[in-house]
């Protein structure tokens, strides 16, 4: 997209420019500055045809500012007007495109917005409020046209209600913050196995029993510690669901509910025991993870769901209803004679057919009612419904497998789009989930994957970005969680987005911190800290420190001290020539204004060196891509986004190339083991040599028993060995054995720094 920005004079100073840079996000498509300004008056006159209900709402965020009252435009008097519907003569196409399209002039004398639909005034108006915050000190607003429209049709937040819970008023908090930065979609998600959210009138033991577990999991999962805490009951009666519906409305925000099926189901089954495959009993799970016991493909439990999803439908009536469709074991089908009497009857190829057959089901009754499904990526397995939609978030193969196969998919890789990610240095951060999704990466995304055409491309509803909450415990900490990734997944979704220009956005960014300020909302800061990057330099590595702010002011430490005032200055990357430790910060006017930094280095004959890999790791955790094992930064079992690999269901294979032959006695890498996460420790590994990288012989193999026993941190003794090539081999523990969560799927294998002395 063009971002066009006039200039009417080649005499104005750059100062003047930069006054007229708009802070606005997510960016328009077009800004035209134009002669003139536009005073902002104590009392305004609004078109007395203009949409009331948007209106008001404007009206509203400048209730104790402004004097507004409706009338007809006199000459000198300050106006907002609208010609909507519009009185052009040529109209778009596509009536899904101009629903959301709008344009904003500002002149000396009035304000005038253009809009097909309520909706694209609606949008406009987010625009005014944003331009108001802007200029309203200054007192006159330059005059502009801006024309503007998304470039994604679905461009959405998700929420978790069932980990942790949120009120009525928190989750219309929630809403507001979509709609102050142009989302439309809100992504309910009502059940799990921790807990059902939704009062269902015909099923009242799903709320009375299900909406309640009697502990949480806290700190990390390879902790294993619980709070020992009744939780709930915690739900949403009826007519809270409507109250949360109409006011998304009134917002034009599309609320899609989720009901999981057939898996994340223990809740439901704590409830309605009948419906699992095996007699229980069941209690909603206390452990965050994946569960064995699924909802049992058998006719009481179709009768059960399509019951569940007739008052879920009478609720909500949005076109699309979640069905979940994820991380759904197949254990207790595999060893239950009525799903195998199915499969046989209906001649389905295995368990994931079954899952298929399920979908389905679920779909035609669905569709029956005149709506769609949409599932996370796993309704792929065994066959997509016809009328399906994916929510792919296993990484792109989902979105991209369903567009080409002309179903329509909503774009929400972990990787880019988890936004229970860490965002900032781990050390300093609140406990997360995990991974590492930054501001920067959020804003790098592009929803449009390059394997597709432009025919296929078409097919990409859009993007979307989710808050799963098992360490999110209260509406402080999900506010946290969200700014400022929210401003970068708006302008990703608006197609404004230009990450060869982040620095720029990261201004903006910084300037919408006022306006959070005024909310009291509580954004995380993290901009502001020191971000550090590792970088291969001759003899190593060296370690670039940068942030938002002046470089100048970022102050360092290489004798593990706290930096200070008078700590050395930054200006090139520090060389990292031995084991050693650099904390960082960063101080503005001799007082520090960030989060002090730390990280150890810890050096061996690979850091920095050139490495390979045969196989990459999954999307989700291959941050700094193969360099991350020889960074010399050792990973911490509880952070595994950042600093380890991840590969579900492949072996690591990595060559390390020295640049000579080089001679070394010692071979060391960490894996670990986390069952609950799928992530299960290596079978076996092996280590080879080579001084042509084309002739290896293996020096030394290690079994998984051995692995086992050094709890993951592996330190070989291979003898004396001169080589140019090092190449080690870690296999992967492959299909997750029956009995463990997540049986029958591919292991998770996570490796961090291979190291040689």
């Amino acid at each position: 997209m063009l971002r066009i920005l006039l200039v009417f004079s080649v005499l104005l100073s750059g100062l003047f420019f930069s006054q007229n840079k708009l802070n606005l996000i997510p960016y328009p498509q077009k800004v035209e500055f134009q002669k003139g300004e536009f005073i902002i008056p104590e009392n305004f006159i609004l078109d007395e045809n203009l949409p009331k209900q948007e209106t008001e709402y404007f009206k509203k965020h400048f209730n104790k500012v402004f004097v507004f009252k409706y009338g007809n435009y006199k000459e000198g008097i300050h106006l907002i007007e609208s010609s909507y519907p519009p009185k052009i003569s040529h109209l778009p196409t596509n009536e899904e495109q101009k629903k959301e399209k709008y344009t904003i002039h500002i002149s000396s004398k009035k304000i005038v917005i253009n809009s097909y639909t309520k909706q694209g005034y609606f949008l406009a108006l987010q625009t005014l409020i944003q331009l108001f915050e802007q200029y309203k000190d200054e007192g006159k607003i330059p005059a502009m046209k801006i024309e503007d429209e998304p470039k994604f049709a679905w461009r959405g937040m998700h929420l978790d209600v069932c980990r942790h819970f949120f009120t009525v008023e928190e989750v219309k908090q929630y809403i507001d913050y979509l709609a102050m930065y142009k989302l439309n979609t809100f992504h309910w998600h009502l059940t799990d196995d921790q807990g059902w959210r939704i009062e269902i009138k015909k099923y009242p033991k799903l709320t009375q029993i299900g909406s309640k577990r009697k502990e949480s999991m806290i700190g990390a999962y390879v902790d294993n510690t619980f709070d020992g805490k009744p939780y709930g009951p915690y739900f949403y009666t009826q007519d809270q669901i409507k109250d949360v519906v109409k006011y998304a409305q009134d917002r034009h925000i599309t609320v899609v509910p989720e009901i999981e099926m057939p898996g994340h189901a223990l809740a439901a089954l704590s409830a309605y025991p009948e419906l699992a495959c095996t007699k229980g009993p069941f209690e909603p799970a206390t452990k965050w993870g994946v569960f064995d016991d699924v909802f049992c493909p058998k006719d009481e439990t179709f009768t059960f769901l399509e019951n569940v999803l007739d008052e879920v439908m009478t609720l909500f009536p949005s076109q699309y209803i979640h069905i979940g469709g994820d991380e759904c074991p197949k254990t207790r089908w595999k060893e239950c004679a009525h799903c195998q009497q199915l499969i046989e009857k209906n001649n389905l190829k295995d368990e994931h057919g079954l899952q298929s057959y399920f979908i389905h089901r679920i779909e035609k009754y669905v569709n029956s009612k005149g709506r769609k499904i949409i599932g996370w990526d796993e309704i792929l397995e065994g066959g997509l419904a016809p009328n399906a939609a994916v929510m792919s978030w296993t990484g792109i193969k989902g979105g991209i497998e369903a567009a080409k196969s002309g179903h329509f998919a909503v774009m929400t890789p972990g990787s880019y789009c988890y936004f229970d990610h860490y965002q900032g240095d781990p050390a300093t951060e609140p406990n997360a989930f995990g991974g590492f999704t930054p501001l920067d990466k959020v804003y790098s995304y592009n929803p449009i994957p390059t394997e597709l055409n432009a025919e296929q491309a078409k097919y990409i509803l859009g993007v979307q970005a989710n808050l799963w909450t098992e360490y999110i415990l209260d509406f402080k900490q999900v506010q946290y969680m969200i700014f400022p990734r929210l401003f970068a997944l708006s302008e990703v979704g608006w197609g404004t987005s230009d990450p060869e220009n982040y620095k720029e956005f990261e201004g903006r960014v910084i300037n919408q911190f006022k306006v959070l300020d005024k909310m009291n909302v509580n954004y995380a800061k993290s901009i502001y800290n020191i971000s550090g990057k590792v970088i291969p330099n001759n003899n190593g590595v060296s370690y670039e420190l940068s942030t938002s702010q002046n470089s100048s002011g970022i102050r360092y430490t290489l004798d593990e001290t706290e930096p200070n005032v008078n700590s050395q200055t930054y200006q090139n990357p520090i060389p990292v020539s031995k084991s050693m430790t650099i904390k960082s910060a960063y101080f503005e006017n001799r007082q520090l204004k960030s989060a002090v930094s730390s990280q150890q280095f810890i050096t061996s004959k690979t850091t920095g060196k050139t490495i390979t890999l045969e196989q990459q790791p999954s999307e989700n955790y291959s941050f700094g891509g193969s360099f991350t094992l020889v960074d010399g930064i050792v990973g911490n079992i509880k952070q595994l986004g950042k600093t380890w690999l991840g590969f579900q269901g492949k072996d690591v294979v990595a060559t390390i190339d020295f640049g000579q032959k080089t001679n070394f006695t010692e071979v060391y890498f960490n894996t670990l083991e986390n069952k609950g996460s799928w992530i299960h420790m290596a079978k076996s590994a092996q280590i080879f040599v080579s001084v042509d990288n084309e002739n290896f012989k293996m020096i030394k193999e290690i079994e998984k028993d051995e692995i086992q026993n050094a709890k993951g941190k592996i330190k070989l003794n291979v003898g004396d060995q001169n080589s140019k090539y090092i190449k080690i081999k870690i296999k992967n523990a492959g299909i997750i054995p029956a009995g463990n969560p997540g049986a029958d799927s591919k292991a998770w294998l996570f490796v961090d720094e291979i190291g040689a002395n």
